[in-house]
């Protein structure tokens, strides 16, 4: 596709070439990413990533690199690329012609008359990357030479050099095999062509900078092992394949398993592809235990939140894959029970259970079975918010929640600089009440059609149901205003103008009347809504920040005080065509075009975690956001149902 392809100029400029990434995934966990000329400018950046059991199945990073030299008629040409401090050493990106996305990263190289390419592809199903390269045209044989750089670090660290590191290798067939340090797998360097030969000269190289790093004033710098380097010869028409794999692998099925691995993905023909892309490469299935990553690269896997509000989008609204849909959540459930059952710093997450579950029901239409299957896990959720039980929140006499721990920020909303929280929003939430409410209602709603007989469930929270739906809409609307205060603690109604009044005008149970849902989504229409998703905060507000850049602070003051959040359009979207109907069709997709326009910004066909909330509204944060692409999912499915209606 078009917008998954750039040409010459646009990759030897490295201050535009540099801000697009590469970002490839698979269901074990292990993900490439880097940018399109191949330089890592993050710490996260790397050829080889893999989650490690022995460590938790936290993500480490053992290849971080491969440096490719063409030799021709005695002359060196090295297609590499690394900053040292302001310096790029060697300036291999100046060779690149061609670049495109469309089914794997694919980079032309012009040396002269020669023309050279690679190719890189993650394997679905393993711990391994391979990379294609071939020589399309030259007047005579040329020799490669292949240089690994290895890291064998968490991705949240950076490594230097050291005497603990373990710098001998061991020989496999067609290449070697490393093991820098105690608990990691060993990985395994190996080529498809067995004329290659590798040359041991061991050498650190020193200060190797990440520029998207020291621009955030991060650490910056580190050291890398390169161990040596492969060699071969190539004639035109002739191709090589190099895998680093955790798993020594037979190097004589390495063409044919590249080329098999290649056939099998998907091409993508449209936006749509895209997206249905970006949410399969979010899903991780390692070890049989399927979980959703929050965002690549840095972001975890298996969180709470990320996972219940993406969960719908990622699977219902994807490819209508109910089965997955349970296993995600069941495993969640399994995973999370100190989170959903006795305390969180989201303290709205547990509650997010029920939206998740009345989504399912709306896809499905078989309350009673859901309700059998996971009426015991909501209702467990809901009696540990009762007074007593949980330190961060708990219920009022007035049947709302009040949550507060001094200097911690407990929803969603959760940046902190210097220590403190940037959004500490203590006392009643406006959408962390909203769900509660919505999850007593549902709770006490199907219990009664499905549950036991003489429940004990229904008579101890009907009264507290009945409570919030008297104190709720007093507590948070302010007539004067026109919206609803964004949380009340003991200064009474905070009056920023914030995305998360939206919670009780999407909730199937809305503890608000018509008319104020309707002053509500004027005011979030008005002040909020841009063509890159919902701002977090007004523009008219003194605290607003509409640029998220400079340092950890300025991003941070940033992150929940203006920038946008696509994640939010799922629920504005489904809101607006309940209230206006397939009329609001044209709108729907002028708020979602403009995703697919950046396409080539950030993460090369990824949808970005948050835009700046000033136009033009550039693309900041996680790269591949579990989240954003959920939400243009949801988008999607509810613009096709008001379609087919």
């Amino acid at each position: 596709m078009a917008f998954l392809k750039f040409n010459k100029s646009e990759l030897v400029n490295l201050s535009y070439s540099l801000k697009r990434e590469i970002i490839c995934a698979n269901k074990t966990g292990a993900y490439c990413n880097t940018s399109i000329v191949t330089c890592n400018t993050r710490r996260y950046h790397g050829l080889l990533a893999v989650p490690i059991d022995k460590f938790g199945g936290r993500k480490y990073l053992l290849l971080s690199s491969l440096d490719e030299t063409i030799i021709t008629n005695g002359k060196q040409f090295n297609l590499g690329i690394h900053c040292y401090g302001d310096v790029y050493e060697p300036r291999g990106h100046k060779y690149i012609v061609d670049f495109d996305a469309d089914p794997v990263p694919h980079i032309t190289y012009k040396v002269g008359e020669i023309v050279f390419t690679k190719s890189i592809l993650l394997q679905p199903d393993r711990d391994q990357v391979m990379i294609k390269f071939e020589l399309l045209q030259s007047p005579s044989k040329i020799v490669l030479q292949l240089k690994p750089f290895l890291a064998f670090r968490n991705i949240h660290a950076l490594t230097m050099r050291n005497m603990e590191a373990r710098t001998g290798f061991a020989p496999v067939r067609n290449g070697v095999s490393f093991n820098m340090y105690d608990g990691f797998p060993d990985l395994n360097l190996q080529l498809s062509s067995s004329r290659s030969s590798f040359r041991s000269m061991p050498y650190w190289y020193n200060g190797i900078t990440y520029s998207d790093e020291s621009r955030r004033g991060f650490a910056c710098c580190e050291d890398l092992f390169v161990p040596g380097y492969f060699e071969t010869e190539l004639g035109k028409g002739e191709s090589l394949v190099f895998s680093a794999s955790v798993d020594e692998i037979d190097p004589l099925r390495l063409k044919r398993c590249y080329n098999d691995k290649l056939r099998k993905i998907s091409g993508i023909s449209s936006f749509h592809d895209q997206l249905v892309h970006c949410a399969d490469l979010l899903k991780c299935d390692r070890n049989g235990h399927k979980m959703i990553t929050a965002g690549f690269s840095w972001l975890y896997t298996g969180l709470l939140r990320e996972t219940i509000l993406a969960l719908p989008g990622l699977t219902l609204y994807t490819d209508g894959n109910t089965g997955e849909f349970e296993e995600i959540l069941d495993n969640l459930i399994h995973d999370e029970q100190e989170r959903l059952f006795h305390r969180t710093t989201q303290v709205e997450a547990p509650l997010s259970m029920t939206r998740a579950l009345q989504q399912y029901i709306g896809f499905c239409g078989n309350a009673k079975y859901v309700w059998k299957k996971y009426g015991g896990t909501l209702k467990g959720i809901i009696e540990s918010y009762a007074p007593g039980r949980r330190k961060e929140v708990a219920m009022q006499p007035n049947g709302l929640l009040w949550a507060q721990m001094d200097g911690v920020a407990l929803s969603w909303m959760n940046a902190y600089v210097n220590g403190r929280p940037v959004t500490e929003r203590a006392g009643y939430q406006v959408e962390t009440n909203a769900l509660w409410y919505n999850a007593l209602c549902f709770a006490l709603d199907m219990e009664s059609r499905y549950g036991e007989k003489n429940s004990r469930f229904i008579p101890r929270w009907s009264p507290v149901r009945d409570l919030v739906k008297a104190n709720y809409q007093t507590m948070f609307w302010n007539p004067q205003w026109g919206y609803l205060a964004d949380y009340v603690d003991n200064n009474g109604m905070n009056p920023d103008i914030r995305p998360n009044q939206l919670c009780p005008v999407a909730m199937p149970y809305s503890p608000i009347d018509d008319e104020i849902a309707d002053s509500v989504m004027k005011v979030v229409s008005n002040d909020l809504v841009t063509r890159r998703g919902i701002r977090t905060l007004s523009p008219r507000d003194s605290k607003y920040k509409g640029v998220y850049e400079g340092a950890q602070t300025e991003r941070d003051l940033a992150y929940h005080q203006g920038s946008t959040r696509p994640s939010l359009l799922g629920d504005y979207v489904a809101i607006c065509f309940k209230m206006q109907g397939p009329s609001f069709s044209k709108k729907a997709e002028w708020l979602t075009e403009g995703f697919y326009d950046d396409l080539n910004k950030h993460g090369v066909g990824a949808f970005s975690e948050i835009y700046d909330g000033d136009p033009p509204h550039e693309p900041h944060g996680a790269i591949s956001s579990a989240l954003s692409t959920a939400a243009l999912l949801t988008v999607d499915y509810i613009m096709d149902k008001n379609k087919e209606e």
